[in-house]
């Protein structure tokens, strides 16, 4: 019988953990409770709170709704989204990740303070967190995801250099340097490492949980691009590590003389998630 062992740090950031607790406690209140956006990147615990009675909406559907309570996920909203809720009467459960807050507020001042400084963002384009990063500067602000895109900088003038927090500090340190060696000599930079160490420790982690296995099955769902990045790190270290959103992706021939098997996950993945995949593949009598 193979070892099964459940990775004790996986699962739910706290900034997720806060605000799944605020929408349950908003719904065992009783009434309607709207969430902008999926509230996790994982569509299994998305429909454990729909089945609760939480709606989630689109930024398009924002807009129509009026005199409701409408919850606000970890990864923050940029200030248009504010504005929408005042005017349509719209009580706001915000549950922004403190960690995210504090960027956004970093952002907002630098670009209130400086108007030549370009404000760079190292992030997922499209990214709700990014988003409401970009928001901070009424759209101003250059996103870029890798060194092929520095060119969008103009490095005569000064730049202040941000990270969405669930980036590498690996990349933000390559991509720091490489505008440093790019820059017009005394030219402004200015950096800020924000990446939320929670979430960027939990690689090195990883690697040591998955390289100590014989098979790893990492858990993510498939719109979490933190659990990509966790996944090939586990991969990096253990070729015989799955990605699979739940039990039923579970091929049993990857488990074929398996004397230890890890289960982890991603930031976005719910522990009883990965407790259903363990229960799945533990042997009953």
């Amino acid at each position: 019988m193979a070892d099964i062992e459940i990775d004790s740090e996986s699962g739910f950031c706290f900034g997720v953990v806060t605000a799944i607790r605020k929408a349950e406690e908003e719904l065992s209140r009783g009434g309607l409770l709207y969430c902008l956006g999926d509230i996790v990147h994982n569509s299994d615990e998305v429909e454990r709170l729909r089945a609760k009675g939480l709606i989630t909406i689109t930024h398009a559907d924002l807009e129509g709704l009026h005199d409701v309570k409408v919850l606000l996920r970890a990864h923050g909203e940029p200030p248009e989204t504010y504005r929408i809720a005042a005017r349509n009467n719209i009580e706001i459960i915000d549950a922004t990740c403190p960690v995210v807050l504090k960027l956004q507020q970093r952002i907002k001042a630098d670009y209130d303070s400086a108007e030549e400084s370009q404000i760079i963002i190292y992030g997922k384009k499209g990214h709700a967190e990014v988003n409401g990063l970009v928001g901070q500067t009424e759209g101003t602000a250059i996103v870029v995801e890798d060194a092929s895109e520095l060119s969008k900088i103009d490095f005569s003038r000064p730049v202040s250099f941000y990270s969405q927090t669930t980036k590498s500090l690996e990349g933000f340190g390559i991509l720091t340097q490489e505008i440093k060696s790019r820059l017009s000599q005394d030219v402004s930079f200015k950096y800020s490492d924000t990446i939320c160490r929670q979430v960027a420790n939990r690689a090195g982690h990883l690697r040591s949980f998955a390289a100590s296995k014989d098979v790893v099955l990492f858990v993510a769902g498939s719109k979490s691009s933190n659990g990509k990045i966790l996944y090939n790190h586990c991969r990096e270290v253990n070729p015989r590590t799955y990605l699979i959103a739940n039990e039923t992706e579970i091929n049993p021939e990857w488990l074929n003389g398996a004397r230890t098997i890890g289960i982890c996950g991603a930031t976005s993945t719910p522990r009883w998630l990965m407790e259903q995949v363990r229960d799945a593949i533990t042997p009953h009598e």
